[in-house]
């Protein structure tokens, strides 16, 4: 059978150009040819992107109805078995749901998947695990190590598209994993195996045949040094689900973080820990990023974040020291750039100068902090720091400090504080409205001190030490 041919279409004006060249004949913009297959593009329609032959087979396929006639119905979801990983994908797997998950090589991507899959074929569903950066036999030494030496779960080593496709169509298995997506190519295309237009076609074929046959695809995506998902964006706008995995490779302890999910709400996290048996789930995750002082120890205060619907506990650590002429400000799990604002805040509006000292903040565990509701954390333990004076046994602080010095509210406040009484501590300076009204039971043991500026919770501090 004859390959098909492909063409180079203009992604700022839809021109077309049988081979690649530098400039568009047609806009004569620079770099913006990319290899499309011939018969998805609707070559009989010249150098009009909206030829009529690529949308012929839609018109008239749906009638217009009205938004209030819609029944609206829950999607049905079935559970992996791995109850972190559930929380992240807003429950469990749905049918027809393509999942995109990124991550560091080594970091157990493929670990997660091949222990979800085999917790679903135990469960009665048929799963197919096609791998394409390895043989079947490293799969199989792979879960020997995991104790999942009876797995009946189907391994295909395959990258070539239309084998895949034509695999899937005839097992039809309820979840199918693509490990990865930038090892797949289609015949159709003459690029390498990741290139630009690979992924976006292979990945638009398997979301297609997601969305028709009812499978639920999960695709392993490469990322950049940057940690960023390695090819194009559309890839992300594909997929139903985006899922990151987060982690040093150096601890045991690892973050899946869902940024985008049709299904779910994003930002939600599932906590694991690596053993020599796999992943296994952190129920408690708060006790992981705090560190067990036996004494108090000055520039260490706990935050009560926020992640997707799960107050958590984390410790912010503070040093600051003796600078030279260009002092230093470095941060870890917490925006640079944040941390410059909150110290020429700390500066103007609470007296405290650090304009010759180094400045070193750090989120202990590995997390990555990116709501603002640590900016008061943040300067109580620069503070502290500063002045060698440690914060009282549990002490916890929350709360977003604006250029003014006024410290803002931050969401869902209350949970923040349920979750700080639960696990026994004993003082907190929130925001004034995030106080609780007076007489609420669930906070007692929790002396809460409400504030309004940044000079109101030094001198708060200030009374405690």
């Amino acid at each position: 059978m004859a390959k098909e041919k492909s063409i180079f279409v203009c992604s700022e004006c839809g021109g077309t150009s049988p081979k690649w060249l530098g400039k568009c004949p047609s806009c004569d913009a620079w770099n913006t040819l990319v290899e499309q297959s011939a018969a998805s593009t609707g070559a009989s329609g010249g150098n009009n992107r909206f030829g009529t032959t690529q949308f012929a087979s839609l018109a008239g396929a749906s009638e217009l109805m009205l938004l209030s006639e819609i029944e609206a119905v829950d999607v049905a979801r079935t559970p992996t078995g791995l109850d972190e990983l559930d929380r992240v994908l807003g429950g469990g797997i749905v049918a027809g749901g393509v999942t995109l998950i990124g991550g560091d090589p080594g970091i157990g991507k493929s670990t997660l998947l091949l222990q979800a899959v085999d917790a679903l074929q135990r469960a009665g569903q048929n799963a197919l695990y096609v791998t394409g950066e390895e043989s079947g036999a490293q799969v199989a030494l792979r879960s020997r190590r995991l104790g999942l030496a009876q797995s009946q779960v189907q391994v295909l080593a395959e990258i070539q598209l239309e084998k895949i496709l034509a695999t899937l169509d005839a097992s039809r298995p309820a979840i199918a994993v693509i490990d990865s997506i930038q090892t797949v190519y289609s015949d159709q295309l003459t690029s390498a195996p990741g290139s630009v237009a690979q992924v976006r076609e292979c990945a638009a074929h398997l979301t297609r045949f997601a969305k028709t046959s009812g499978t639920a695809v999960v695709l392993v995506g490469h990322v950049t040094k940057e940690g960023a998902l390695a090819g194009p964006r559309v890839l992300e706008h594909m997929v139903d689900t985006v899922l990151y995995f987060e982690g040093d490779t150096h601890s045991s302890f690892r973050l899946v973080r869902a940024i985008k999910n049709r299904f779910g709400a994003v930002n939600e996290i599932g906590v694991f820990a690596m053993t020599e048996r796999g992943l296994k789930g952190v129920t408690n995750p708060s006790a992981i990023f705090l560190s067990q002082h036996s004494e108090p120890v000055p520039g260490s205060v706990v935050l009560v974040t926020l992640e997707g619907t799960r107050p958590m506990l984390v410790e912010i650590q503070a040093l600051v020291d003796n600078g030279g002429p260009s002092p230093r400000r470095l941060s870890v799990g917490l925006d640079r750039d944040r941390l410059a604002m909150l110290l020429a805040v700390l500066h103007r509006h609470a007296g405290v100068a650090c304009m010759d000292q180094d400045v070193f903040v750090n989120a202990v565990g590995g997390v990555r902090i990116g709501e603002p509701a640590a900016d008061l954390a943040v300067m109580l333990s620069i503070t502290s720091s500063l002045r060698g004076k440690p914060m009282p046994r549990g002490f916890i602080a929350f709360g977003e400090v604006g250029l003014a010095g006024e410290v803002r509210p931050a969401p869902r406040g209350q949970e923040r504080l349920r979750e700080a009484a639960k696990l026994g501590f004993s003082v907190a300076i929130v925001p004034r409205a995030n106080a609780p009204k007076k007489g609420a039971r669930e906070f007692e043991g929790l002396a809460i001190h409400p504030v309004d500026r940044i000079e109101e919770a030094m001198d708060v501090v200030r009374s405690l030490a």
